[in-house]
């Protein structure tokens, strides 16, 4: 699978992203080895400043718009008018045509932190009860495809480490491929992606590098995508809001093994695997690193 199917995807060689930093190996030698550069971004809604955020400050926008919409604190028909990046001062502000839902609530209420992200959080669960999944399919040809292609794609994580991966697919092609110091970053920079291009997640699968914990799956399933696929392990919470919400839920995905356990209905077994090499034992390290 060739890169070219990618629209957005690592630029590895952008010096802004990574930097060298010498040190010494195991063995006492001088090193230079090149490491992730993360920067502080406070994010604005309208006149609110909301949070400051750590991340390689690559996508600005498209993060401060996945953000918010993950956090319920903006709504998939909200009218974004405007969104005004200040690399200096290291602000972004996203600009609405009127008060978001969010910004009237806060005006009611007086919330300390914690208690903001904990009605945020019911928000979302709230929401997942008014989400109906497409019934898509998703076959295993384009699930060996496509972690083929990602897992060769030129990458900040083979160049420096120390960040997480998130790629939007469509059948075995990946589409938009991201990364950030938190997986989360990395997932809210394709949901804003897909936001500000009015993409659909309808016919879309999603592949993560991290864990598939109870905040993935709320995340995918209000992008509204159906497939959810790791090379990592699960929670239980992750599986039984998967169960809860009909998404496909496959993990464990190296080599030609993968574990499915939710949303299984929707797999087709077309792949031979007598064609699928299995990942040797040096990847599977390297994998794991990667999971952290």
């Amino acid at each position: 699978m060739a890169t070219e199917s990618y629209r957005l995807r690592p630029d590895p060689n952008d010096p802004a992203l990574t930097r060298a930093v010498t040190g010494v190996d195991e063995t006492g030698q001088s090193v230079t080895t090149r490491v992730t550069v993360e920067r502080a971004l406070t994010l604005y809604l309208n006149a609110r400043e909301i949070v400051t955020m750590m991340t390689i400050l690559d996508y600005p926008a498209e993060l401060a718009v996945g953000y918010l919409l993950n956090q319920a604190m903006l709504k998939p028909d909200d009218v974004v008018t405007g969104i005004d990046y200040d690399e200096d001062l290291g602000v972004v502000v996203v600009r609405t045509d009127i008060e978001t839902n969010f910004e009237d609530k806060l005006k009611k209420k007086t919330l300390t932190s914690g208690c903001a992200q904990g009605t945020a959080f019911g928000d979302l669960m709230e929401a997942l009860d008014t989400i109906t999944l497409p019934r898509a399919e998703f076959r295993t040809s384009w699930l060996y495809r496509l972690t083929h292609a990602i897992n060769t794609t030129p990458s900040l994580y083979l160049e420096a480490g120390a960040i997480h991966g998130c790629v939007l697919c469509e059948e075995d092609r990946p589409i938009v491929y991201m990364e950030d110091v938190g997986r989360h970053n990395a997932v809210d920079k394709i949901a804003g992606w897909m936001f500000l291009n009015k993409v659909s997640g309808a016919n879309k699968s999603f592949y993560t590098t991290g864990r598939l914990t109870s905040e993935m799956v709320i995340k995918t399933v209000r992008m509204g995508i159906p497939v959810l696929v790791s090379r990592s392990g699960f929670t239980a919470w992750g599986v039984d809001l998967a169960r809860q919400t009909g998404l496909t839920l496959i993990g464990r995905a190296r080599g030609k093994r993968f574990v499915a356990l939710a949303g299984e209905d929707r797999i087709v077994f077309d792949q031979d695997l007598n064609y699928v090499a299995d990942e040797s034992a040096k990847a599977r390290r390297k994998g794991a690193m990667g999971d952290e």
